[in-house]
């Protein structure tokens, strides 16, 4: 087993990367034989997880909620659900609710758990690649609006997160894919060992080797925790971890949230926020080539030539690094190293779409 440390001062969690076994210690350490858990997952998840993860908790009054798969469950309908079930079930803040699924289920739980009495404990189990290297670390947790994705949430760490290689045996390809997606950002926005772990094995990575696997979630989490644990509210260096996203999300609005999965659109707007880095001079044509290449060699779409400045425009005006009415773009330099700025020629931004 791997462990990872996460957060600082009284927020610091730890992230314990695994293969098969899960280790009861690991739970009951803070989970008492007295205590309630409340397990959030959804229809996606394989009841044989669900099981997995009852049988290592010592504790006797364990209940399960189970959400419809997808991003209509991060809502205001099911914050109520789950809020009401903690009621119902008399939950105090010695409790906890443990988050089994993808990062829907993680980043609802973690929001109900920031709010149910202003703070209980949660656990982030996650099974998707995409959770597992992006949204079960950094203390992110919101729910989505009518309005855009993520607008109503907060920071909030959890208890511990247990990840295991184990899960993705079942995970769905295009969920794999989509996992894929964010593990390559990680490389493109600053880390070079990984960069190159992943253009020396993109087969062995297309075909889910289970040790290169748990390589790529060890690098891409210890550089999303290094740069969260720098900055835990977002207000600097963070925000290169949304390298691809103002383009991505623009993209998944513009679906409604359908059809295309998170991963997915990311991918084709890490490409779109490369190709503006090229315009502003930041970066040479063949490192663009490059991060299409790698982008390809694992079997994701780069082409994203269907959606037009004019599709993703609103979208991108309630983007969450507008400042004072000013877009703010996540670009990379010639280094591989992300950059957050508001000085930029909009024309590029639609030479890159269009």
């Amino acid at each position: 087993m791997t462990t990872i440390i996460a957060g600082k001062g009284s927020s610091k969690y730890q992230i314990h990367i695994k293969g098969k076994k899960f280790s009861k210690a690991i739970f009951n350490k803070d989970i008492g034989k007295n205590n309630k858990v409340l397990i959030i997952t959804d229809s996606g998840v394989p009841k044989k997880h669900i099981r997995k993860i009852k049988d290592i908790i010592s504790c006797k009054k364990i209940n399960v909620l189970t959400l419809n798969q997808g991003e209509k469950s991060k809502s205001f309908a099911s914050f109520q659900k789950i809020m009401n079930m903690l009621f119902a079930m008399n939950f105090d803040r010695s409790d906890s609710l443990i988050a089994l699924g993808g990062g829907v289920v993680g980043d609802i739980t973690g929001f109900c758990a920031a709010t149910y009495l202003r703070g209980i404990n949660y656990i982030q189990v996650p099974t998707t690649l995409l959770a597992q290297v992006d949204s079960s670390v950094g203390g992110k947790t919101a729910i989505n609006v009518p309005q855009g994705k993520n607008l109503i949430g907060s920071f909030y760490n959890p208890k511990f997160v247990l990840i295991s290689t184990d899960f993705l045996k079942t995970l769905p390809q295009e969920q794999y894919e989509s996992g894929l997606g964010e593990v390559i950002k990680y490389a493109f926005i600053g880390n070079k060992k990984l960069k190159k772990i992943i253009e020396d094995n993109s087969k062995k990575i297309t075909e889910r080797n289970e040790k290169i696997l748990k390589t790529i979630i060890e690098e891409s989490i210890k550089t999303k925790s290094k740069i969260v644990t720098k900055d835990e509210k977002e207000n600097g260096i963070r925000a290169i971890l949304n390298f691809g996203h103002t383009f991505g999300h623009a993209i998944e609005a513009h679906h409604g949230y359908k059809k295309i999965t998170h991963g997915a659109a990311i991918t084709m707007g890490m490409v779109i926020a490369a190709k503006v880095s090229f315009f502003e001079g930041h970066i040479k044509d063949q490192q663009l080539e490059n991060i299409i290449s790698v982008i390809k060699s694992l079997g994701l779409k780069a082409d994203h030539k269907k959606y037009k400045y004019s599709d993703l425009r609103k979208y991108m005006k309630i983007d969450k690094k507008v400042s004072n009415g000013q877009l703010n773009l996540i670009l990379i330099d010639k280094n591989f190293n992300a950059f957050k700025t508001s000085n930029f020629n909009n024309k590029n931004i639609i030479k890159a779409l269009n």
